[in-house]
């Protein structure tokens, strides 16, 4: 057959995955969607759609109950709906997993989505300069994503810093108190901040209309309102050229008449192109199985490296646990100063969530038995800023097959002096201009995030003008393939410090969209 006549093929069904699908139906072309589609066990979801139906009002014991089996999740995992369905554990990816790599692989229906904090930004211009693609060449790929990214925020100073996906016909989340009294403090001390190099404003998060303010963000939505990509499958299955193929991809042929995926169990898949967007780790697995020459082979991950740095609220806004509210971002902090980076500084600031007092008794509560209430009411006032840093900062992860015949990789660090002083700098400078927003940094409670631990992570195959070996072309391909077009992460550049999915699924939009037939 033809290749003009095959389905292009997209695999994973994760943010990029999702983008790069909904712009080849765009273009008129057939897809078919290959992806494993792990998904919540029918349990979870009855307990779920149980606290949905009934509405915070009268959740009492079973909200407890939901809590619970988050609060036991395995180190280094992440649960949502007290389920590890949507995060492999690290044996699965790694052979000889190393205790120091917090990065993991999702091979769930929507991928990692299903369990991240939803803050959403585009990557300003300057980040980009020397890439093969512009700021500008993402922009009506942000414009596009508007169609199935629902996006919650407002305008305010954030917009012209991170020009690229306006905020004007978006609404805010529900306010909590926090949230009010943190933005009206950051608003009125813009002028001092400004001066500082710092702009600040309200967080962007992906978020339905409708939040009922319930505060189980990080336990899952019972609604489902935080952004997964698995629920834009719904949205392409309306289009007739759309389809759903559940398998496991093992590897990828191409030939001059389209390409074919091999699938666990023996299954063969044919079609006219394939978009891989399977997100960084599995992308790798796939390359190593399907590039000639690659068996040996190694490619090294840009790690955006973050910590974490406790702050006081000089000022009480009561029990903010009490009354409505979430817990996503409640603002955002851009850090421009030279002396501390020549990259931008992004800053996510979280308000009270119950994992809070549980986490001060855990670390402390062995030398204070009796604090229990002090905790709870130290952690009604603490705000947690999140730092990111560019991964010219950061570590690399350098990836390359383990030989198993499991597919599975082994990881070596490459350690970079300067992720320290600069974490440092930027958290100095932090304390101090939050100190005019009335917050009080508990600096020796900082802690920096382990090495893939902030899951921003890429550049494993890089776009470039002129792709040499591990490089790509700059709509994914690596070289001397034509019909192979990776969409994730791995072929950023380099990874900026502002949230990355935004910009991954705009940049998978824009390959697909310019993509042949």
């Amino acid at each position: 057959m033809p290749a003009k006549d095959l389905p292009d093929l997209v695999i994973g069904s994760g943010p990029s995955g999702i983008a790069a699908a909904w712009a080849r139906l765009e273009a008129g072309r057939a897809v078919t969607l290959v992806d494993a589609g792990a998904e919540l066990e029918p349990e979870r979801a009855a307990a779920r759609e149980a606290l949905a139906a009934t509405g915070p009002e009268g959740w009492g014991r079973a909200a407890e109950d939901f809590r619970a089996a988050q609060y036991e999740a395995p180190p280094g995992q992440l649960r949502r709906y007290g389920s590890d369905f949507a995060m492999e554990p690290a044996g699965a990816v790694f052979a000889d997993p190393p205790g120091w790599l917090g990065l993991r692989s999702s091979r769930a229906l929507g991928g990692l989505t299903n369990l991240w904090g939803a803050a959403v930004l585009p990557w300003p211009a300057a980040e980009m300069a020397g890439w093969p693609v512009t700021a500008g060449d993402l922009a009506p790929h942000y414009r596009a994503l508007a169609e199935f990214l629902p996006v919650a925020g407002r305008t305010d100073a954030l917009e012209a810093l991170l020009p690229g996906f306006p905020m004007e016909d978006a609404r805010p989340l529900p306010a909590t108190r926090q949230a009010e009294a943190l933005i009206a403090r950051l608003d009125a001390a813009a002028p001092k901040l400004a001066a500082a190099g710092i702009t600040a404003g309200a967080a962007r998060v992906a978020v339905a209309p409708g939040c009922r303010a319930c505060g189980l963000c990080l336990h899952g939505c019972p609604w489902g309102l935080i952004f997964s990509a698995g629920q834009a499958i719904g949205r392409l299955r309306e289009n007739p050229r759309f389809g759903y193929r559940k398998a496991m991809v093992r590897a990828i042929a191409e030939d001059a008449g389209g390409v074919t995926l091999h699938c666990e169990g023996g299954e063969e898949i044919r079609g006219a192109r394939v978009f891989v967007g399977a997100g960084v780790l599995e992308t790798a697995r796939l390359m190593f199985t399907s590039l000639p020459g690659w068996a040996g082979a190694e490619v090294e991950l840009a790690d955006s490296p973050h910590g974490f740095l406790p702050l006081l609220q000089l000022y009480s806004t009561g029990d903010p646990g009490a009354g409505p509210h979430h817990t996503l971002a409640l603002a955002f902090v851009e850090l421009e100063n030279p002396a501390i980076s020549p990259r931008l500084v992004h800053t996510q600031l979280y308000g009270w969530n119950d994992f809070y007092a549980r986490e001060m008794m855990m670390n402390y509560g062995r030398f204070l038995p009796l604090a229990g209430p002090l905790f709870r009411r130290v952690a009604r006032r603490l705000i947690v800023a999140q730092s990111f840093l560019h991964s010219d900062h950061g570590p690399r992860i350098a990836l390359s097959p383990a030989g198993d015949g499991e597919n599975r990789l082994r990881a070596r660090l490459i350690e970079n002096p300067e992720t320290a002083p600069v974490a440092r700098r930027a958290r100095a400078a932090l304390a101090r201009a939050l100190r005019r927003a009335g917050l009080i940094a508990l600096t020796p409670a900082a802690r920096d995030g382990g090495p893939g631990s902030s899951f921003h992570v890429g550049a494993s195959f890089p776009m470039a003008a002129e792709p040499g070996r591990a490089q790509t072309d700059p709509l994914g391909r690596p070289a001397g393939a034509a019909r192979i077009h990776l969409v994730d992460a791995s072929v950023m550049p380099a990874i900026p410090a502002a949230t990355v999915t935004l910009a991954v699924m705009a940049n998978a939009h824009r390959i697909a969209a310019m993509a042949g037939d």
